[in-house]
């Protein structure tokens, strides 16, 4: 007897980050309690490249702590690839921080005292707390990615500021994230150097499905980005 023809369903991928009701109080329980975040619903699939835009003020950088896991929310839901995070412990936290999520600022934090191929490193050395050949080695492959390889070797405060956020992105990539969260990160670049970032950034998400959260108060970057969401006073005013 035939079993019929074959049915095949489409993959369903599991969203990269998803949150619901996500709020966020400061103060809880003084006369000076103050909710930043209001409510917020928000999922990235693997992949996209999302801009954030709003004004000062309007809660974006909380919500990009929440995210980030550096903040607990006070209310609400927050999964990264599948994983609910608001009952884990702050070790659990920073495992799957370490793991799952890059971070590229305005002021890129790298350790001064360092060269740029060791800052790179340092997250992977951070992992599991002594050297291994491969970290240099896979540290030395994102450095010549993002055009840096004359200067690996280089003190990170001897690098102009569009290659030490070159540095920083390429920290932000050598645990292989599946999200990276970029906040103001051509902020002090200038028009040339903020437009090879924003391409290095759009490579990144095409090639590795790595998701990108990129807050940004330049209309002409997020204007090429895949979604643009706007935040206004601590809610998601436009998506």
């Amino acid at each position: 007897m035939s079993a019929g023809p074959q049915v095949q369903h489409a993959q369903q991928t599991v969203p990269v980050l998803a949150l619901v009701g996500i709020k966020k109080s400061f103060n809880i329980g003084q006369t000076n309690e103050t909710e930043i975040l209001h409510g917020i619903d928000l999922t990235l699939e693997p992949g996209e490249f999302c801009a954030v835009i709003g004004p000062s003020g309007s809660g974006k950088s909380t919500l990009l702590n929440s995210i980030g896991l550096l903040d607990r929310p006070s209310l609400g839901s927050l999964c990264i690839n599948g994983v609910e995070t608001t009952s884990m412990n702050d070790a659990e936290l920073t495992h799957l921080r370490g793991h799952q999520i890059g971070f590229v600022f305005q002021y890129h934090h790298l350790l001064t005292a360092f060269t740029a191929l060791e800052n790179v490193m340092m997250p992977m050395y951070a992992n599991v707390g002594f050297f291994e050949p491969r970290m240099q080695e896979r540290a030395m492959v994102l450095l010549d990615k993002v055009g840096l390889k004359p200067w690996l070797h280089s003190p990170s405060s001897q690098l102009s500021g569009g290659q030490q956020q070159r540095v920083a992105v390429a920290r932000a990539l050598v645990m292989q994230p599946s999200l990276i969260l970029a906040d103001e990160p051509t902020g002090n670049l200038d028009s040339k150097s903020a437009d090879k970032m924003f391409d290095l950034l759009r490579e990144v998400c095409r090639e590795n499905k790595t998701a990108v959260l990129f807050v940004t108060h330049n209309p002409l970057l997020s204007a090429r980005c895949d979604r643009t969401i706007r935040v206004e006073d601590g809610q998601i005013a436009r998506d």
